[in-house]
């Protein structure tokens, strides 16, 4: 039956950069192919994706790079092997009989192709897709009687395997920060803003709920509920819904979490997240970043993320001297003062005391703040620019994700090829800078260890993933990252 059930795993996460030792990822599947110009963006996707470039020049190589960091057995010594041309992709596809299948790179698709041989949650998980999907009673006949890892491909990518379309892609499922977060030993999941995320949102309850993987973690596993008489609310109620996207959640340290209010994660949603992870004892102190609800600044993992314990990539516009108007005269800095549009609000609280909260009034003071405070960072505490902080590069590159950049351990982060001005910032604040091709050639030789290597942007490729609107902050769950020292 399912291949996990004699894995015992340990969730935990208390830090952005401690080593990473297991998350939960998934490939792009056919459904990203399906994408059509005129519901892109419904589909919360800028453009359309060429899929085989997507999977076979991108996509694997983060594949590969998790790989030998996490679970080296799975890849090292053997990469000519599984890249052979006749081989035509196996090792990364997850229904297919030569997939890697790791527990430390956990691909969602194979978690629910397990969970899929229990027949009783077939039998709800079917029934429940059906009624979101409005599928006829004859097409909920059909789907019980598919096998577990036919039924999980036809689930994410809406087809069936003759390439008859039953219901929509769900193309952002490969965005896997969004469909939960681990909060020390907590799993927090998400309430998607988006109608389009709906199904994902449901599937993630099902595999969190029910995999024996997560078996010790079922008490664990926090939901948010809807705002009472939710149902009720006019839509111009539509901030009374609760809406969190995993995006906009960050573990900066055991007892530090930040909750972003964006664009897809409502004001009622952090409230309740707040009561409730104080009521659990999760954290001693929320921080709520409240940004402009626009769709350049989608989570707040698109305008910052940490690099290591005294490091932080940020877009400039969020910086103290921009908050704060310093380069600008006296007069022009009073009026661009009292303009509210692009105001963020940053408000923590603490358990202990609720009613009398902190405030900051820019970025820079926070992410200083967590790093000399929480971390207990001796060092100077810097920062590193979107773009350089150079106009227009900044804008361009944090479209681009230059500031959503996933740390495989401190200080050594994957961040997109493309964004040649952040670049420039990496290498002029000491960072060494290497394109994923050489990584790889490099690590399968040996030359570099995955357990050395410090202080280094990896450039992945990236024409068609960034198309997609995230980067490899969004595209990782982190299940398990060791406690940082």
């Amino acid at each position: 039956m399912a291949r996990h059930h004699s894995t015992k795993i340990k969730v935990s996460v208390s830090s952005e950069i401690g080593r990473l030792r297991r998350l939960l990822v998934h490939s792009p599947d056919s459904g990203l192919g399906k994408v059509v110009p005129s519901k892109a963006q419904d589909w919360l996707f800028e453009d359309i994706v060429h899929l085989d470039t997507i999977r076979r020049k991108e996509y694997d190589f983060y594949t590969k790079i998790l790989l030998y960091f996490l679970d080296p057995e799975k890849i090292k010594g053997r990469l000519a092997e599984i890249d052979d041309e006749q081989k035509d992709r196996c090792f990364y596809k997850p229904g297919d009989e030569g997939f890697f299948r790791s527990d430390k790179v956990v691909e969602l698709q194979w978690l629910l192709a397990d969970i899929l041989t229990d027949h009783e949650i077939k039998l709800k998980l079917v029934a429940s897709v059906c009624a979101i999907e409005a599928c006829s009673y004859d097409m909920q006949k059909e789907l019980q009687k598919m096998s577990p890892v036919q039924l999980a491909k036809t689930f994410i990518s809406g087809t069936l395997s003759d390439d008859e379309m039953l219901f929509a892609p769900i193309p952002n499922f490969i965005f896997t920060r969004d469909i939960g977060i681990v909060i020390n030993q907590y799993v927090l999941l998400n309430k998607p803003a988006k109608k389009a995320r709906t199904r994902e949102a449901l599937l993630a309850k099902y595999i969190f709920f029910n995999h024996p993987l997560f078996a010790e973690y079922q008490d664990n596993i926090i939901e948010l509920s809807d705002t009472h008489h939710h149902f009720l609310l006019p839509r111009e109620g539509d901030d009374k819904k609760v809406t969190l996207e995993g995006g906009d959640v960050m573990v900066v340290s055991r007892d530090h979490l930040l909750i972003g209010v964006s664009e897809r994660t409502s004001l009622e949603a952090a409230q309740q997240a707040i009561k409730v992870l104080f009521e659990k004892g999760v954290v001693k102190k929320i921080t709520i970043l409240k940004i402009p609800k626009k769709r350049d600044y989608m989570h707040i993992d698109t305008i910052f993320t940490q690099v290591k314990r005294n490091v932080w990539i940020l877009l400039g516009i969020f910086s103290k001297k921009a908050m704060k108007h310093e380069d600008n005269d006296a007069v022009q800095r009073i009026l661009e003062n009292n303009k509210k549009e692009d105001k963020l609000k940053i408000i923590q609280f603490r358990k202990k005391d609720p009613d009398n909260p902190e405030y900051f009034d820019n970025l820079e003071d926070l992410l200083t703040d967590i790093s000399k405070n929480d971390l207990e960072c001796t060092e100077k505490v810097r920062f590193l620019y979107s773009g350089n902080n150079v106009f227009p590069f900044d804008a361009r590159e944090q479209w681009t994700d230059s500031c959503n950049l996933l740390a495989l351990k401190e200080g050594v982060v994957l961040g997109y090829d493309r964004n040649d001005k952040t670049v420039e910032a990496f290498k002029a604040n000491g960072f060494s800078v290497i394109h994923a091709h050489d990584l790889v050639v490099s690590l399968e030789k040996g030359e570099i260890d995955a357990d050395t290597i410090e202080n280094t942007l990896i450039l992945m490729p990236s024409a068609e993933l960034s198309r997609a609107r995230g980067g490899f902050h969004c595209m990782s769950m982190p299940l398990q990252r060791d406690e940082i020292g």
